[in-house]
Order: structure tokens, then sequence, then C-alpha cells
């Protein structure tokens, strides 16, 4: 209502007029009791309050509405809309007063279906009379519910009410019955959720939207049952336009975001009621006797972590040409799916059913990886297995174990028979038959999949790949997609003091490491302590123990066992009978605790691991998070993973912030808000707990990362590398961009603190230094190549240069010099950067570096825009795009210009730039629910306040396509990144899809081509 609030009322209320307005209106009385001095949003809920009263006491139709009529002339309202105003205050086509619910439409409520409150049914009947949209959020249906409000259900479809449903099929609780009749009946346009063993959604709410801005609803536990809205114990929160419009707004968001979410299906009774009846069916609905079984008829779609996967090796192909790659995710996660889906995408856009040889070294595996390619490709008769005396006949697309392809098969096959070739667990590969398999076969595209690409003999799988994956699913990603066990992580201080330990070669010396932990009785007493307090039953546990040292290993174990906790030390030294009874030990329970060094890192299966114990400092966010992956694999009956980590006191050299952004996925610079807050983002389920002592050890260690004399490190760093290239140095050192970047650094300036040879600086080399680091999200190959021709001493003319060529020129430009650099032309300009020889080469390491980190693969917009060198799913700052699209000139600046549209009308382009997290804090109810993704290709997007109908460039906005403007979507995920201001995403250019409102105008955008996953994530309302 704040928004809605007429001004002219608004100006009335503050002063003293009121009266003399209002005398003859014959409402004077009640707008009498109304403080003069609140602020609109109290004035809106008295106003709406005091009308109401006024004009239920008079029964005739006709006078209420002249009354209604003369309350907005003399009040001149005009931003009320009088149809909308009269169906609020109870006129109706037929005459007679709308039922109105008992709490006050501006008025929030909490409903418990109590004596003396009214129930969730009656409310929601009244809510229905007045309504002008209807969203309902139901994990399940049923057909008494529905008898319930069927009068209310048949008068909003004689009304044109459009009424959308969500549901699913959840423990197959939903009756079909009562959702066909939503559908045939009462005109319902119904959504499902097929689902069979498990569910994420559990809502039950309403929304009920009113053209009059008196939008209401209710959140709670009830589903549209008879139960849920007569007399059970249910809770529900009634929630107004008026009094609580931010979550009006987040319900209007979240709600629209589900709708357009592929997993749910339009339901029609006449297709899909048999689909309907076998998925309620196999989710243990009446007379199922079923529980897990495939549905057909339901297209396989990629999660969207699988989605992130698809699109890196659509990167490594695309833009980098390399057609050996490799996945690296763990199991459970669905690496087979993603290869199925792989190959369908390889076919179609070969336009046909390529070659295909899968090879696996179990024949249940390759079962089960022929059933998923045959959902995937919706064909029952697709593949053939060669396994265990079952031979193909038509060798065009195999699934075949690696036994079968044996020395004699493969001198039968042509090297280049099969176009596609995927190893699953291609970790085997180092095996004989495997390599004797692989170098005989030549296939277009080779895909290796594996949950971990180190061996437990020291080899490395990467060695296949370039030392590279294609992709490696993050931690964060496969938590937040609920793919592994949550975990609980407890940080707790130990009293010990590393600071005097010997560090060398980026790590404590670990002998003298050991030397501390080990016989250390008064550490290992709190060790024992923190097992105690945080785990349920110690004697029950299954756990690991991480040691410095073998010694330490047996030290840990024998304590433990005297202290009532069966353990065993597991070394390199034990021999392999040794280590399977352990582990057959652990398993079984009669162990609650094995101790080991580097045992446990990779290699090790033991899904009913429920407890980790970090008994040494680990620096490398590799290790930690090997480690912790031993124990988040799911199990029966394991609903968390306890990991105990026993902190000291660390050298200044040692960094905790590797480990702690690694879990979170956090930047190093909110890090230490993160800490300060209690870590209040991480994916669902999981926690990360650092006890008093150990918070302060990890922020202080944190800070000390960020401050300047980190950069005394990093020269020491880069002098012991000696002369190499920035990519070279990167690889090697482990350190990433932000390292070398932060704080306005750069890599000439840090080869020049090393000693190490750079060419002479020019006349003012240090702002084009700082300014070099503008260009570290170049990730689009044609902009690179442009940059790096007009970055060589030797570069063109600008006048040389093809119109494109000009354009990308102007964008490296108006990046180094935003203000145009006090030059007359653009090649006065160039040929002053061309003087600086450093720098020019430092912009050359730098873009051969961004360009093995592209993330997706650029593709043009439209071809109406085909001249314009900006690419969808590229990075650009604000002055790119100003210069590719001629707003930025050399009689106009690019500095300055930071509104969040931009209007070009040599190109006739709208640019909007989008913060999809517009504060410091990660959430913040104002802003959150103003510009966000609704689904990969559906944007909701607001003008500023103060924006009306009227104006000209909304009038662009809504009529773009008439008029022949275009509209191009930017966005990042904050203003800033560790390296200052951050780029934006370029989306796609977008078509207009509807509006809502006014000051500010809401409006749907259609993207022309789907945003990234990860934007959608990072953006959306809700969390897939």
């Amino acid at each position: 209502m704040t928004d809605a609030l007429p001004q002219g009322i608004y100006e009335l209320l503050r002063t003293d007029r009121l009266d003399a307005q209002l005398q003859d209106t014959g409402l004077t009385p009640q707008f009498a009791e109304i403080p003069k001095g609140d602020s609109p949003h109290v004035l809106g809920r008295h106003i709406a309050n005091a009308v109401t009263r006024a004009l239920e006491d008079i029964a005739e139709p006709e006078a209420r509405r002249e009354l209604a009529n003369r309350v907005l002339s003399d009040l001149g309202a005009v931003d009320v809309r009088l149809p909308a105003l009269e169906q609020l205050l109870g006129l109706s086509s037929s005459h007679q007063p709308l039922p109105r619910p008992v709490t006050p439409l501006s008025e929030v409520a909490l409903l418990t279906n109590a004596r003396g409150e009214p129930n969730m049914a009656s409310e929601v009947a009244h809510e229905l009379a007045s309504a002008d949209t209807v969203d309902l959020l139901c994990a399940f249906i049923r057909f008494a519910g529905i008898s319930v409000l069927a009068p209310q259900l048949a008068q909003i479809r004689e009304r044109g009410v459009p009424l959308r449903v969500l549901t699913t099929t959840y423990r197959g609780a939903t009756e079909r019955r009562a959702v066909d009749e939503l559908v045939t009946k009462y005109g319902a346009q119904v959504r499902v959720r097929y689902e069979t063993a498990s569910t994420r959604l559990h809502a039950k709410a309403w929304l009920f939207r009113r053209a009059s801005g008196f939008d209401t609803g209710y959140v709670g536990s009830s589903n549209l049952s008879r139960s849920a809205l007569l007399d059970g114990l249910e809770w529900n929160v009634r929630i107004s336009g008026v009094s609580t419009p931010a979550l009006i707004r987040k319900f209007e968001a979240t709600f629209d975001t589900y709708w357009n979410d592929p997993a749910f299906k339009d339901y029609d009774p006449a297709t899909d009621g048999e689909l309907l009846d076998r998925a309620l069916a196999e989710a243990g609905g009446a007379g199922s006797g079923r529980v897990t079984l495939t549905l057909s008829g339901l297209e396989v779609r990629p999660k969207p972590h699988q989605e992130a996967i698809l699109e890196a090796l659509d990167v490594e192909r695309d833009v980098h040409d390399r057609h050996r790659n490799l996945v690296v995710a763990a199991t459970g996660t669905g690496k087979t799916v993603v290869a199925a889906l792989d190959y369908r995408r390889l076919s179609d856009a070969a336009g046909r059913r390529l070659p295909l040889l899968f090879i696996a070294h179990r024949k249940e595996i390759l079962e089960q990886s022929l059933r998923m390619y045959r959902e995937v490709l919706s064909d029952a008769n697709f593949g053939e297995l060669f396994v265990d005396g079952l031979r193909p006949t038509e060798w065009q697309h195999v699934f075949a174990s690696v036994q079968s392809l044996n020395a004699a098969t493969l001198a039968t096959l042509d090297a280049n028979q099969f176009e596609v070739v995927v190893v699953d667990e291609f970790h085997h590969a180092e095996a004989a038959t495997y390599r004797r398999l692989l170098d005989s076969l030549q296939p277009v595209e080779l895909l290796g999949l594996t949950a971990t690409p180190e061996r437990s003999d020291g080899r490395n799988v990467l060695d296949w790949f370039d030392g590279r994956a294609a992709y490696e699913l993050r931690l964060w990603d496969a938590l937040d997609q609920d793919l592994l066990c949550p975990f609980h992580y407890f940080g707790i201080a130990d009293n010990t003091d590393l600071r005097a330990v010997t560090w060398s070669r980026g790590s404590y010396d670990q002998a003298a490491l050991s030397n501390v932990y080990t016989g250390n009785d008064a550490r290992t007493r709190l060790v024992l302590q923190g097992i105690r307090d945080r785990v349920v039953d110690p004697t029950r546990m299954r756990a690991l123990g991480f040691c410095v040292s073998v010694e330490h290993a047996r030290y840990m174990a024998r304590v433990f066992t005297d202290q009532g906790v069966r353990s065993l030390a597991v070394t390199g030294e034990s021999t392999r009978t040794e280590r399977a009874e352990a582990f057959a030990g652990l398993r079984a329970g009669e162990v609650q605790c094995l101790f080991a060094v580097d045992l446990f890192n990779e290699g090790l299966d033991i899904p009913d691991v429920d407890t980790l114990l970090l008994l040494r400092p680990t620096q490398s966010a590799t290790v930690f998070l090997q480690q912790l992956g031993r124990g988040l694999r799911r199990s029966a009956g394991k609903a968390v993973l306890t990991v105990l980590d026993f902190i000291g006191q660390q050298r200044r050299e040692f960094r905790f912030d590797a480990r702690y952004r690694a879990l979170t996925g956090s930047s190093r610079k909110r890090l230490v808000t993160e800490i300060k807050e209690g870590f209040p983002y991480l994916p669902g389920g999981s926690r990360l707990i650092l006890d008093k002592v150990s918070q302060q050890i990890v922020t202080e260690n944190v800070r000390a990362s960020l401050r300047l004399n980190q950069r005394r490190e990093m020269v020491n760093d880069a002098r012991s590398h000696g002369i190499t290239s920035l990519a070279n140095y990167l690889s090697e050192s482990g350190h990433e961009l932000t390292d070398v970047y932060s704080g306005r650094g750069s890599w000439t300036a840090l080869r020049r603190a090393a000693g190490l040879p750079t060419p002479a600086p020019g006349p003012d080399e240090d702002e084009l230094l700082r300014r070099v680091t503008a260009l570290t999200h170049v990730d689009d190959p044609e902009r690179a190549d442009a940059y790096r021709r007009m970055a060589s001493v030797d570069g063109p003319l600008y006048s040389d240069l093809s119109e494109r060529e000009q354009t990308l020129a102007r964008m490296l430009f108006f990046t180094l010099w935003p203000n145009r650099g006090g030059f007359e032309d653009y090649d006065e300009g160039f040929k002053h950067l061309r003087t600086h020889r450093a720098v020019c080469a430092e912009i050359s390491q730098l873009l051969a570096v961004t360009m093995e980190m592209i993330a997706h693969v650029p593709r043009a917009i439209s071809p109406a825009l085909a001249a314009i060198p900006l690419l969808t799913h590229a990075h650009y700052r604000r002055e790119e795009v100003l210069a590719a699209t001629g707003f930025a000139s050399t009689a106009r600046t690019a500095r300055g210009q930071v509104g969040g549209a931009v209007w070009a009308p040599d190109t006739k382009i709208d640019a909007l730039f989008v913060n999809l997290h517009k504060d410091e804090g990660e959430f913040s109810p104002t802003t959150m629910y103003r510009d966000f993704p609704i689904s990969r290709d559906l944007f909701h997007w607001e003008s500023p306040n103060s924006t009306a109908l009227s104006s000209g460039p909304d009038q662009r906005f809504l009529h773009h396509r008439e008029m022949g403007t275009h509209v191009l979507l930017f966005v990042r995920d904050r203003p800033e990144n560790e390296l200052g201001a951050a780029p934006f995403l370029l989306l796609s250019d977008v078509d207009y899809v509807e509006h809502r409102g006014e000051r500010p105008i809401a409006i749907t955008w259609r993207l022309r081509r789907p945003m990234p996953t990860e934007v959608l994530q990072s953006g959306a309302v809700v969390a897939e």
C-alpha cells in the first residue's frame, strides 16, 4: 500500500485541510480518527480501514458506488483505479456485498484453527471472492479439500480469475481426481513436479493478488485437504501487501520462479492422467507396493551441476578445440547422466546418432548406463551390450566391459570406428588392459569419468588429458544440490603453538610437527573431550583420523584404545591384508577409529564414515577437501558428517583462508565477515562452527593474508620461481590472479620487486599498470586477440582496421582510459601505450591466462547487431559496453556513466546493468526481489522508482520491437570483487514479455539465449 498510496491523500492527511475536503462526503468521522503525522505506510492502512468501515453500513449498492466515486473525486486519488476499489469495498456485478475475510486485507495474522478464530477454509473462501488472480503452492492436494472450497472456486472461474496451482506427487498423497477437477471443472492451470522417494518442496501457501494493491497471502502448514482447512492443528501466517510488502514481493518472485522451473510439468488430464497415476503409485500411493521405478515419458533434464559440466565440455571443444576431456565428480552426482546428455547433444549437432563405445569394468554398471542412455534418448532399442557372453550385432552403439575388449577383439575394430568413446571410472586407465584399449582407439571425442583423478599407486589420471580436467565438481555445488551428506564442522582450539615450528617449501617441517603432536597427552585429552561433547555415541562412531606421521598415528590409536575407543593405525607400512581387515572392522563397527597419515586423502570409499578428526594443520585446499570427501558419501542411517578440526596457533605463512573459501565459496575479503557472523550462508543442513579461541586465531590469520605485507611474501615467492611467464608462475606456485593483482598490483611490478628482468618503464607506467587489472575478466578469443594486437609494440594503426576491429580497439582504449586520457584520437593513445613495452608484454601474458579461464561459450547476439562485437555469456566492464554501443567516443567520455540503464542512440541500444546482490549484506528484503532471474530464459527487472509508463525510456522498453530498438541485459553478482569494480556478464539481448505497475515498472524480459546455470543459482530467489 505504501507504493500505491495516492500522493493527494497523503498530503491531505498531513495537514488540517482534511476536514474541509471531507465535510460533504459523509466520511469525516471515520477520517477524523486518523493521526495526521503518520508515515505513508501507516496512513495507507488507516485509509483502507476508514473507507471500509464507512461503506460497510450502506446497504444500497448504488449508494455505495456513488459515495466511492465522490471520495475519489474529492481526494484527487488519481492513482487508484475505481473498479478495483469497488471490488475491494464490496461492490459486485450482482449488486450484493462480497464476503470479506475476518482479518482486514491490510493486516497480518496467525491462524491456528483455534476456537474463537476463523478457520483457514472460511478465510480462503472469502479471499477468493475479491481476488483478481490466485496462486496456490501445495505439496499435495486432496479431493475433500477441493470440495470445501467448491462454490468459491466455481465463482472465480465464472469471473475469469486466473488460478495457478503447483503441486507434487510426494509420497503419493495427491489424489488424481482432485487435480483433474481443478483443471476441468474450475479452469485452473496446474503444474506437477513428479517425485518418487523424496521432494524438496514442502511449502503450503496461497497468494491473492488484487489490482487495488491490497494483495494478501497465507503461508503455513495447510495443504489443500479437509482437515488442514477446517480443524487440523495447523499454523498459517496471513501476510499483506500493506503491512508486509517485502513478504508479498518474495512470494510473487518465488512462485513465479517455481512456475517457470522446467521440473514442474503442465498437467492435462486427457494426456497426462496415466503419467500422474503411475507417479503417484511409484511414490507410495494407494495400491502401489512399489517404491522406485524409472518414470518413462518424462524428459531427462540436467540438474544445475550437470548443466555446468555440459557447458564446461562445450568450452573445451568449441573454444579450445580440445576433444579428450575428463569430468571429475563424486559418486552419486550423475556422471552417467551427463555422458548420456552430452552424447545426445553431440548427435543432435551432427544430425545423426554418432557411433558410440561406452566402457566400464562391471556388467551392472553397463546395464545401468545403457538404461540411462535409452531414457535420455527416448529410444528403448538404443545400444547393445558386450559383456558376459553378450555380443553386439550392429556394432554402432556398444556398451562393453574392458575385459570383453581384448586384444583379439580390438584387432577386428577400426581405430576410427567409434566417434565417441566414454570411459567410466577412468582412474583404472593405467591398468594394462585399459592402456591397450585407449592406445588402439582414435575417437573424435573421448570422455573420461571419474570420482578421483588420483590413484593409489601415485599416478594421476590427468596425465591423459594434458594435466587438466574439463570440470571438477566443487564441494559447494555438490552440497547445495543435496548430492552429498551435510557436514557439521567444529573448529576446536587445542592450545598448541606452532609458531616456532620450521617452515619449508610452503608447509611445516613434518618431523618437527610430529614431535609437537606425538606423545602430547594434554592435546589428546582435548581431542577425546571434543569427541565426547560433539559425537552422540563415541562407541558407535566410524571415524577417520588424519595424522602428521606414522608415529603420531600409532600414538593416537594406542591412547584412544586405552580410553575405550577401539582404534587402529593404518599406514604405508601396513600390509594389504592388514589394511583390508582394518577397513572391514570399521565398516562392521568393531573398530571406532582408524588413524593414518596420507592414506585416506584419496581412493578410500567407506560411505559409513560419520566422523573425521583433523589432527594436523592442512593448508592445501585440495588436500583438505580430499580429507573431507572421505566422509561425505551418503549412507543409510547417516544424517550428518561430524568434522572435528583441532586448531592451534599457526605461523604467519600458514593460511586458513584457502580451506574456508573452498567450503563456503566466499571471496577472501568477505570471509572475515562470514567468520564473524558464523558462516550463515552454507548450503542447507551444513554448519561451520568455531569456538571462541579458534575464531580469533582464524580471523587474525585471514586478516593477515589481506594485509600489504603479504606482498613481501609474494615477492619472495616470485623470486624463487625465477624467469617465467605469468601462466607458468600461477600454475607452479598455486597462486591466483587475485593474488598478483590485488592491492593495485601487477605482474610487472612483482617481477621488478623480485629483481627479475623486465623491459624498461615508460613515462607514466604506474598508471597504466594499475589499469591492466581491468583486463583480468576478458573471456572471449576474438576480443583477447584484438587487444593483444593493439597492445603490441608493432600494432596496427586504428585507420587500418576493419569496422569491427575498430570497435574492439575502442573497447580497449576506454578500458585503459575511461576519461579519454587527454588524447586527440585513438591512434595517439595506442602510440602512447606502445612506448610501454613492459605493459604491452604484461597485457599479452595476462590475456593468455584469462583465455584458459573461460567458463562459457561466447556467442553472437542477434543478427541485427552482428556488427557489434559483444558476445553473450562473456564478461565486460561498463567502459567496454559504452564503447561497443557507440555511447563513448572521442567526444564523450565513458567515465561517470554509472546508471542502471544507458541509451546509445547511434546503435539504438538500451544497455541494462544489474547487480544481483545490491548490498554488502547477503540478504536484503527491500532489494532482493527487484531484479532476479525467474528461469534460465526469463528475468524480472524493475525500472527506477520515479519512472512512469509515460516516460520515454519505458516506452522503448515496452515497445522496443515496434520501435526498432534493442535491449541488452548485463548482470553481475555484486558491484565489487577482490580486484575492485566487478565486470558484467552479457546474458543476452532480450524481448519484452509483460509488465506490472509503475514507479517502478516491473518488466519481465525473455532472453534470446538461456542464461548460464550459475547466474540462475546466484540470482534466483529460490534454490534449485
